[in-house]
């Protein structure tokens, strides 16, 4: 059984719907090849996956003594959190609603075997 090594980002100012744009491109992918991929994609959401991509190969090498080289994504997800509700007013004394939608983004990398 392989080692799991995991990275959360809780309650990221970005749609899961958008995130998951940028998260099916990284999924399976090399964790070195990942990272490269998403430096160059324009995208807010793959400066958040990048860092999170960062922090847990960073984990891996740190924690479990792996390689950079040897990992892979092995999942990745962009589920969604809690909604804000804020109002803007509108005309004759209605107000419409603003749904600010965030996420949260796991990564999990494994060890190639």
């Amino acid at each position: 059984m392989a080692q799991d090594i995991r990275a959360y980002l809780k309650n990221a100012d970005i749609s899961a719907q958008k995130a998951r744009l940028v998260v099916d491109m990284v999924r399976g992918k090399k964790a070195v090849d990942a990272a490269n991929m998403l430096k160059f994609t324009p995208k807010k959401a793959a400066r958040l996956l990048e860092k999170l991509l960062g922090s847990a190969i960073a984990n891996a090498e740190e924690n479990f003594g792996v390689s950079r080289d040897d990992l892979v994504v092995y999942q990745v997800t962009a589920d969604e959190a809690p909604t804000r509700k804020w109002r803007r007013f509108g005309a004759r004394g209605r107000f419409k609603p603003l749904l600010r939608r965030s996420s949260h983004l796991t990564i999990v990398l494994r060890e190639r075997e």
